[in-house]
This record gives C-alpha cells, structure tokens and sequence, in this order.
C-alpha cells in the first residue's frame, strides 16, 4: 500500500521523512493543511514497532491538529512530528539539533512543540537549530509547558459532559483515569479538587502513587481500568483506547479525556453513540494546550510577550464549541465525532477560498 492509498492520508500537502545518520535521527514530520496558518503540532517521541505504524502516526496525529486548530479558532493549521526511537535511552541533545535542522528545512510551515516524549529541555536544544519551537520558557513570550492549560480545558469539559448526561456537578462522580502523565495528572488534581472519586491506571508506578497520594484515588492495573464501574471514562494516554474490544467494557454514561485519537477507527463514534454515552471529542475537549503554544508562537512573530487574557478567552470559547457539538450530536441524532468533523472541515475549507 502507498502513502496516498492509506486510509489515514487525507489530502496532507506534506509528509517528510529525515534521517541523520551521525546522531540516529529518524523523523517524520507530517503536514495536513496550512490554509488556516503555519501548521502546528508538537513532536512524540516513540519507540514504534515499524516505520509504518510511525507514519501513521503521523498521519492520524497532523490530521487531528488540523481539526483541533480549527475547532479552537486558532489561525493555524495542523501538522504532528514523530521521532523513531526510545525517549528513555535514545536522547541525545545533537539528535534534537538534527530534529531542529529538519524542522527548519520546511521554511515556517511548521511549528512544533512538546509531546509523548519530548521534555522542554529536549526542544531546548531543537531551538538552537531553528526558531520554529514553541513550549519554552525563559523568554517574554514563552508560554511553558502547556499540560496545565490542557488539563484545564479537559476538566471544563468533563464538567459539562457530566452536567449533560447526569444533570449534577462533580461532586461524588466516579472518574476512572487512562493514563497520569502530564496531563492525566493534573486533570485528576483539579477533579479531585472539585470532589470527583478517582480511580487510574498506568505503566508508571511512581506517577500512580504520586496522584493516589494527592488526591485518595484507588490504583487498579493497566486492563483493569477499561472494567471499572465509573460514571466517566477518562482517556489520558495513547491513542486507540476506545475500540470494539474495549467498548463493550466500558460500564460509563460520559467518555471525556486528554488523549488524541481516542477512536481506533472511524466506526467506533457509531457504536459509542448507539449505547448511549456521551463522547466529547478527542480534539474538541483536549484544545487548551494547543491553545497556549498558539499564544507563544503569536507572540514570538509579533515580537511581543504571551498574553495569558487571550489564552484565558479563547479557553471559555473552546468550551462553548464542545457544548454546540453536543448539542448538534443530539439534534441531529449523529455520533459527536462525525458532527466535529463536519464542523472542522467546514472551516478549514472556508479558509482554502
């Protein structure tokens, strides 16, 4: 199978493989649409099975930056980077030097910044070689590390996917959390705050007792979480967590989390709607830290500083789209998914011209 002939291709303007053989770097970097701005998206660092599972990757993740800048009315457009390796044993600073050199190649119609993987201090080293780098700190217009804006964005959405569904606030709802990196950790915190009962799961032992012991949740093991009785189900890891071998699982009213591509297929929204629960879409619910990167790299062209007051309003704003997907999603009586789709398309086209 080419790269056109891919179910995941869909009209990307550009897909770019880079390899440094002095430093190990193999990367990809995918761009989906520049027709809202310079695409944007961070880079995953990933110890993929084969090349083709990182191009899908990459593929799906640029895809879904197009949608997410486009429902967050940012004036960006979507690309994702991936880098072929182990983060845990195979970072060198030169090889981000290289990743920055490759970012540069593309002239500005990429921007990247943080993901799986990939630390601040990592993309430190990737600004040396080029000035396309967001998520930093240290400078006027830096934004840091943007999981806490994330992690904002998802709570607000659980709270009116809840609010939706069950018609009460957070207090004593059970929230049953995939994954407590970044994000999944803050998210639980502000949960917890908000009297939520908390149950997670993750390959990290230590970042599971860590938020157990902040906020009281219960730990169960990694398959165990999909068996949980919940009220929400929470994807905050990988993507793919919801597929037709785990939905049948799933005992929840609201799916609402921070991961992307949460969906292992386009099939999956139809089931999930056809058993009532409530999803709020991966790309939709998890805008916040985009949002901040926006921010920063606005400020950098403009040579001014990060305004937390733009970030702030385009927040609220993000939220009230999620409320009119749903709204349309039950009027409409279509799968949430398919109704963000339509909606983002729509933009990104109205921008072509």
């Amino acid at each position: 199978m080419t790269l056109f002939d891919s179910p995941d291709f869909e009209g990307h303007e550009g897909v770019h493989a880079f390899y440094d053989e002095k430093t190990g770097l193999k990367s990809i970097i995918a761009v989906h649409s520049t027709a809202r701005g310079p695409a944007a998206g961070g880079c995953r660092m990933w110890d993929y099975a084969s090349a083709d599972a990182a191009l899908t990757d990459a593929l799906r993740l640029s895809r879904g930056m197009s949608y997410k800048n486009a429902m967050a009315d940012l004036d960006f457009g979507g690309g994702k980077a991936v880098i072929i390796g182990d983060a845990r044993s195979q970072k060198t600073p030169e090889l981000f030097e290289a990743f920055g050199r490759a970012v540069d190649s593309l002239g500005g119609k990429y921007w990247t910044a943080e993901d799986v993987g990939v630390s601040p201090a990592d993309l430190t080293a990737t600004r040396r070689t080029t000035r396309y780098v967001a998520g930093l700190e240290g400078h006027a217009a830096a934004s840091g590390d943007p999981s806490p804006v994330t992690a904002e964005g998802v709570f607000r959405g659980v709270r009116l996917c809840v609010q939706r569904a069950m018609n009460r606030d957070l207090q004593g709802v059970k929230v049953a959390i995939q994954g407590v990196g970044h994000v999944g950790a803050y998210l639980a915190e502000k949960l917890h705050a908000a009297g939520a009962k908390l149950v997670i799961a993750d390959v990290n032992q230590q970042a599971l007792n860590e938020v157990a012991a902040k906020t009281g949740a219960e730990i169960v093991p990694v398959d165990a979480i999909f068996d949980v009785e919940a009220d929400v189900f929470a994807p905050c890891a990988l993507g793919g967590a919801i597929s037709t071998a785990t939905l049948p699982r799933l005992k929840v009213k609201v799916i609402a989390g921070g991961a992307n591509n949460q969906l292992a297929d386009g099939t999956i929204g139809q089931a999930v709607f056809e058993r009532g629960i409530l999803y709020a879409p991966d790309y939709v619910i998890n805008g916040g830290g985009i949002i901040n990167v926006a921010a920063e790299i606005r400020a950098l062209e403009a040579g001014g500083s990060f305004d937390p007051a733009w970030v702030a309003t385009k927040l609220d704003r993000l939220a009230q789209t999620l409320g009119e997907v749903l709204d349309h999603s039950l009027t409409d009586k279509r799968p949430a998914n398919l109704v963000a789709d339509e909606i983002a398309r729509a933009r990104i086209a109205a921008a072509r011209g």
